[in-house]
């Protein structure tokens, strides 16, 4: 059922003095903004308006995410630390003698309410700010990078001793849920286990082993624990298949909704085990596998390898996101992609999202050599903008070498390296390193909380 406050819990602040109630100033201006109905709106089709348990305020719910977002805590954490202090009970508009969400259900909230949400709460503080005339778009710069996925650095030894292991728990829990109990579901985490050390050890010793004698010993290895998974999919298989034979004859709801999500879980399982012993074994046939699909996480199917030169990290993992901002360090656009998109055919949509935000085209756009083409620099010429600043990636003519080097020019693509230090700030601050939610759309929540949390700081210290 969904809930609000209509004011502060008050019962309790009469014995108490006001130096412990004032909020820090950078809090009661959050806050403030904060009070503003539109913030609801985004959340009221996710809620019965009158059926079901009241659920936890939006003005409390979005308070505690602020927070979670802004100091980089845990939801235990946060929820520790809420409990702990006065005046963030007070900001979080939680009572002396109130009960602080639990984190479970902030997680619950936070994943069934999903990306709309998010974008609905990005969308309404910026139309508030413009309706303020806080947002300014003479100069708006852009640039991508990579978001993190929650996942370790992945192998093909690796990918398919976790996918036996996985097999094996997600049967086992089939089977302790009254499922497929008399189908064999051999346990062969330990025989995967002495493999994985097998290739370890190799890789240590490679100081004393040629390395054609090392590359044949790991990918003998890397053949057996395909096979091994191979083997472990289809007994699983096996139980999946029985076990959706045994859900009418569970004997109550909650024991069937266990089993039902046990299956589920299993049938996914088998899927992706299937597709890395393809790619392991594609590998091993001297093929490399297609970037834009090669499956990189059990849990998390749409992160995938992406190349951005960094010296550090050649290849990283996750998700491909554009920023976009102004002079005030605003982000008045944002976008999360799966794989190595290019980043040309990203700007001009992002530029009208922003004009239709603002109710105006940015008089100059600047942008890295990754956007220099000279399509994207005539479809922004069309939509009004009146200077574009972005060098070309070919071999220029005289011409344009003239109007890269020109004075205005530099000047803008020298402002553009800012957006660099912005999106290294959301990294630092507001939790862009990596995302803690799987898939594209759980990487699009976490991403959305980090920029409505950073720009209600931005916009409230401009407009108190």
């Amino acid at each position: 059922m969904f809930r609000t406050l209509s004011d502060p819990p008050s019962s309790w602040e009469s014995s108490l003095p006001a130096e412990v109630l004032r909020l820090p100033e950078h809090l009661a201006r959050v806050d403030a903004l904060l009070d503003d109905s539109a913030f609801f709106a985004p959340f009221t089709p996710y809620f019965h308006p009158v059926l079901g348990r009241p659920s936890t305020p939006v003005e409390c719910y979005l308070r505690l995410m602020f927070l979670k977002f802004r100091y980089r805590l845990g939801y235990e954490s946060l929820c520790a630390e809420v409990s702990d202090s006065i005046s963030w009970r007070r900001f979080c508009r939680i009572g002396l003698d109130g009960r602080v969400p639990h984190p479970t259900t902030l997680m619950k909230l936070t994943t069934r309410c999903g990306e709309q949400a998010v974008a609905g709460l990005n969308e309404a503080l910026l139309a508030k700010a413009a309706g303020a005339k806080l947002l300014r778009t003479a100069r708006v710069r852009a640039d991508t990078t990579v978001i993190g996925a929650n996942v370790a650095y992945p192998t093909d030894s690796g990918l398919l001793a976790k996918a036996v292991g996985k097999l094996v728990r997600t049967a086992r829990r089939v089977q302790a849920a009254g499922g497929a109990a008399g189908t064999v579901m051999a346990d062969r985490r330990r025989a995967a286990a002495r493999r994985m050390r097998e290739v370890a050890a190799r890789l240590r010793s490679r100081g004393k082993l040629s390395r054609d004698e090392t590359t044949r010993v790991i990918r003998r290895v890397i053949s057996e624990l395909a096979d091994l998974a191979e083997t472990t999919a289809a007994q699983a298989a096996a139980v999946q298949r029985n076990g959706r034979r045994a859900l009418p004859r569970a004997l109550t709801g909650r024991v069937r909704g266990r089993l039902r999500r046990a299956l589920d879980e299993l049938a996914v399982t088998v899927e992706r085990t299937a597709t890395i012993v393809a790619q392991a074994r594609m590998r091993l046939a001297g093929q490399m596998p297609d970037g834009a699909t090669r499956l990189v996480s059990l849990h998390d199917p749409d992160a995938r390898p992406i190349r951005k030169g960094r010296i550090d990290r050649p290849v990283e993992f996750g998700y491909k996101a554009q920023v976009s901002d102004n002079d005030d360090g605003i982000v008045l656009d944002h976008a999360i992609e799966c794989g190595a998109v290019p980043d040309g055919p990203q700007l001009v949509p992002a530029i009208k999202r922003i004009a239709r935000r603002t109710g105006q085209v940015p008089r100059a756009v600047t942008a890295d050599r990754g956007y220099g083409q000279a399509a994207v620099e005539r479809d922004l010429q069309e939509l009004g903008v009146r200077t574009v600043a972005i060098p070309r990636q070919a071999t220029t003519s005289p011409a344009r070498k003239a109007v890269e080097h020109s004075r205005g020019f530099r000047k803008l693509v020298k402002w553009r390296t800012g957006c660099e230090g912005r999106i290294s700030y959301l990294k630092r601050g507001y939790g862009w390193d990596r995302t803690l939610l799987d898939g594209r759309n759980g990487a699009a929540i976490w991403c959305g909380h980090g920029v409505f949390a950073h720009n209600l700081v931005k916009i409230s210290a401009l407009a108190g």
